[in-house]
């Protein structure tokens, strides 16, 4: 695994980079806000992850290992790739893509080119309760037994293109046991596994 490239820039674009490396030119793609930060530099230390598929390899550059890390986070939901990821990335800050996902503020992804409703929250669910711990507080717990509950966790589920019937019934499938300890999110992911 390359964790970083240090080296003279060979090329450098809004969209790749190209940094030499022991006489080597590595080609990295790069968001927007990573660009901003290493135009113009003659010499750079960029942060990388590798992704390998049957057809090569690529690799992905980043100033900042807070940008890294939540370019890893968000290829591992499902339906959001390394393009979509570093197209997030461009549109906003780093800072901002954890502040939408912690508030589940799904309109800031909805925004962004090629993200739907259904991959918006997606995006929420699947990471909201990681960033949380990464910035080391906790969410608040809604009381499992008010109706605000249950037609929140409803309502996500039926924006991801489940019919209200479905819904329902993945919802009721979840014992009070359960329910006495699940946060919304944890509900929608219980509900989520009904409905798959």
């Amino acid at each position: 695994m390359i964790a970083y490239i240090k080296g003279p820039v060979s090329e450098c674009l809004p969209t790749h980079v190209i940094v030499e490396a022991g006489g080597i030119g590595y080609l990295a793609h790069i968001s927007l806000n990573t660009y901003a930060r290493i135009n113009g530099q003659k010499e750079i230390k960029l942060l990388t992850h590798v992704i390998t598929r049957e057809d090569g390899q690529s690799l992905y550059g980043f100033a900042q290992d807070e940008e890294r890390q939540l370019f890893i986070h968000l290829i591992s939901v499902s339906g959001v790739g390394p393009n979509t990821a570093r197209i997030i990335l461009s549109s906003m800050e780093p800072l901002a893509v954890r502040q939408a996902i912690v508030a589940g503020d799904d309109g800031s992804f909805k925004r962004v080119k090629g993200i739907g409703p259904k991959t918006a929250q997606r995006i929420i669910v699947d990471l909201k309760d990681k960033l949380v711990k990464d910035m080391g507080f906790t969410p608040v717990t809604l009381d499992p037994y008010k109706p605000n509950l249950r037609t929140e966790a409803q309502a996500a589920l039926m924006a991801l293109g489940f019919a209200r019937p479905q819904v329902e019934s993945a919802i009721q499938k979840i014992s009070q046991d359960q329910l006495k300890n699940m946060d919304l999110e944890q509900i929608i992911k219980e509900a989520l596994k009904n409905l798959a």
